[in-house]
């Protein structure tokens, strides 16, 4: 059988969510791919620097109509919505959620920086816990409070994502880090641009990332019993996303110098077979946290 769209693009994203697929029945697995490669697609869009502002929002613009014709019965043009489209009929998967991704897509082209937490905050939620809200429709999972557990998780890997990128970010102008945190940690935001560490900035990012660890703890509180095996790949990503965490914070969170912080592949083996075994043969454990 020949690879879908959905599915190359999956492949070749390497990412941690994409590995996450892997402990996911086939069909479901196929579902998550094409969710996976609409985000990729959109996101896209909206980096490309080289690209003028207004032509990237009417790249977005093509893909909210375009997603909504799916949504709707029609028949979508780009080929990661027509591969989507029927498991936007077999999951229930609701327009408002990605049109809320889309939302957060504009954000990016509408702004540089985030002068407080609520705007970080509907920021996360619309990038990441929106995906999640989304994905556990194709889970399987029944019972309300995996939508609290969806909502918290993807506040956490933003956040995670968030430090790991400043430098990254920075580089294209990005400024994340809310502007009151920076005031109240003396960081100004040149010396982020410029990539300069100090002592002031590893303070700002032992808050943000004490902060990311209060949504893995929500995360952990609100995980049902019931859809614990269900959620089987969401746990596996909180691990994963739990240990690049502990990567940032053993190195001092300095971004600016050195490789980028990352998961080794043996690490990441390691925690798919933990994953499995607490999840699937038991006594479950929290996936992240001390452990």
């Amino acid at each position: 059988m020949s690879e879908s769209v959905s599915q190359a693009i999956t492949r070749k994203s390497a990412s941690n969510l994409a590995l996450a697929f892997v402990l996911l029945p086939p069909a479901r697995r196929a579902a998550m791919s094409a969710l996976y490669a609409f985000c990729r697609e959109v996101d896209d869009v909206t980096d490309e620097d080289a690209v003028a502002v207004a032509e990237r929002r009417r790249g977005l613009a093509a893909w909210r109509e375009d997603l909504r014709r799916a949504c709707e019965g029609g028949e979508p043009r780009f080929p990661v919505n027509r591969e989507l489209q029927p498991f936007i009929r077999t999951y229930g998967l609701p327009f408002d959620l990605f049109n809320e991704i889309l939302a957060g897509c504009e954000m990016d082209l509408d702004r540089t920086r985030y002068p407080d937490w609520p705007q970080l905050e509907l920021y996360c939620h619309r990038v990441a816990s929106a995906v999640g809200l989304l994905s556990i429709r194709i889970f399987g999972c029944r019972h309300p409070r995996s939508a609290e557990y969806a909502e918290a998780l993807g506040r956490a890997f933003q956040l995670t994502n968030i430090l790991r990128d400043v430098h990254d970010d920075a580089a294209r102008g990005r400024v994340y880090l809310p502007e009151t945190e920076l005031a109240r940690f003396g960081v100004p935001a040149e010396d982020i641009l410029a990539g300069r560490y100090s002592d002031r900035f590893r303070a700002l990012a032992e808050s943000v990332a004490a902060r990311a660890r209060d949504y893995y703890r929500q995360a952990a509180v609100a995980l049902p019993a019931e859809d614990r095996r269900a959620l089987i790949a969401a746990e596996l990503m909180g691990a994963v996303y739990w240990r690049l965490l502990d990567r940032l914070t053993a190195r001092g969170f300095d971004v600016f110098t050195g490789p980028r912080a990352r998961v080794s592949r043996a690490t990441k083996l390691f925690l798919v077979c933990r994953t499995w075994w607490r999840l699937r043969i038991g006594p479950f454990v929290p996936n992240y946290g001390p452990a």
